[in-house]
């Protein structure tokens, strides 16, 4: 089995007037490129993680039309919210939506095999920011003014709520243990954090992220940090390209653990 993942794939089939191509020439034709390079890649029995950001919709009836075009795509698909997602509505209304090969996380882990996966959307956080490592590009010309740091401060408390309740209903067996979060959990140089803590003590093998776009040409955010693998997954920084980040065959030709790759 193989375990890839791309995020903030951003669809506006529901809601066409929201392309994410007024952000520049990267994303022309966005949805094209990811379809064309997921259908080169993976196969049916594959799993893909979609950490945020899926959809432009407001409402869940427009994210389906977008959820369903996932839906055709090979493999099984894994989600969590996004800071965009504001369709995203209750864990029941949700299930009972979903189209028969997506899977969603919140507050929640799921398990395939021997591959256990949980997760959260996760926050801002005090301790790092990415912005001296963003080319703000139009309509988006300066960084975001600064929020209510207070108020930052306790959506990142509950978010680390939401990861530890999610870390917590792992499959105590699984072989494999991957999270997926949408902002990122390390700055980018690659400094322990209050949630690269979190992830080590709870022994996960690898963490994809995203949220980060227009990524300066040169900066590496992918990194093994204290057994942890990191991965930057975000569209357009991989080239809307879905990134392999567990093949377990392989693991087991090598002998080797998953992440050797760092």
């Amino acid at each position: 089995m193989k375990i890839w993942s791309i995020a903030d794939l951003h669809l506006c089939f529901g809601t066409p007037s929201k392309s994410m191509e007024v952000f520049g020439p990267t994303w022309k034709s966005y949805e094209n490129q990811i379809k064309s390079n997921w259908e080169a890649s993976i196969c049916e029995d594959d799993i893909v993680l979609i950490p945020g950001d899926i959809s432009w919709a407001l409402r869940l009836e427009e994210a389906l039309v977008d959820l369903r075009w996932i839906d055709k795509l090979p493999g099984k698909k894994v989600i969590t919210r996004g800071n965009h997602d504001y369709w995203w509505p209750s864990s029941k209304k949700l299930a009972d939506a979903l189209p028969a090969s997506i899977f969603f996380i919140h507050n929640n882990a799921l398990c395939f095999e021997d591959i256990a996966i949980a997760g959260t959307r996760l926050w801002d956080s005090s301790e790092f920011s990415f912005n001296e490592w963003i080319d703000f590009q139009e309509p988006i010309k300066t960084p975001p003014k600064p929020k209510d740091p207070l108020e930052d401060e306790k959506i990142f408390l509950r978010e680390l709520e939401r990861l530890t309740l999610s870390l917590e209903a792992m499959d105590k067996k699984a072989k494999y243990r991957i999270a997926m979060l949408h902002y990122p959990p390390i700055g980018a140089i690659g400094l322990e954090s209050v949630v690269s803590k979190i992830l080590t003590s709870y022994n996960i093998d690898v963490c994809v992220f995203g949220h980060l776009h227009n990524i300066k040409e040169g900066i590496k955010l992918d990194r093994k940090l204290n057994g942890v693998s990191y991965y930057c997954v975000s569209a357009d920084h991989i080239r809307f390209k879905p990134v392999k980040v567990l093949d377990t065959q392989d693991v087991k030709s090598q002998g080797a653990d998953q992440t050797s790759l760092f």
